[in-house]
């Protein structure tokens, strides 16, 4: 039982330190500042991160491996727009990823919204789509170059 214990706990520790290649912020303005002196781009993950199957999905089969945070890493400026059941936020943060949610007229989850800093939108996903980092990445190029 305790080698069980201390797989699962390694396990853990591996997910998190792969989960932690980006960094997430949850201030667009800050983003998009940060994009623009950086030359980026600002992409927003709209999740439910607690209870949303298909998010849940995106981050494991997507978000979390290490090709797409060194792409991201390079490219882009990645915000976290979430929508938890259980994980705690504050009253302001609930209300700015409300507002987010309403600005970019989210209406099912996940949702990534690509934008210039600008915040004028690049591209939109709506749902899971399959074809792992690589076919994300592919989206996203596309999308640059519009």
């Amino acid at each position: 039982m305790k080698k069980m214990m201390i797989a699962l706990l390694a396990c853990f520790a591996i997910a998190q330190v792969r989960a932690a290649g980006l960094n997430w912020l949850t201030d667009l303005p800050k983003a998009e500042q940060q994009a623009k002196a950086e030359n980026k781009l600002v992409l927003m993950d709209f999740t439910g991160s607690d209870w949303c199957p298909w998010c849940i999905k995106l981050d494991k089969d997507v978000l979390d491996q290490d090709a797409f945070a060194d792409y991201a890493n390079k490219n882009l400026v990645m915000v976290l727009v979430d929508f938890p059941n259980k994980n705690p936020q504050s009253d302001a943060l609930k209300a700015a990823n409300a507002a987010l949610g309403q600005k970019y007229n989210v209406n099912g989850y996940p949702t990534l919204v690509l934008v210039k800093p600008d915040g004028s939108v690049v591209w939109t996903q709506v749902g899971y789509a399959e074809g792992g980092p690589s076919a994300l990445i592919s989206q996203l190029e596309a999308a640059k170059k519009k």
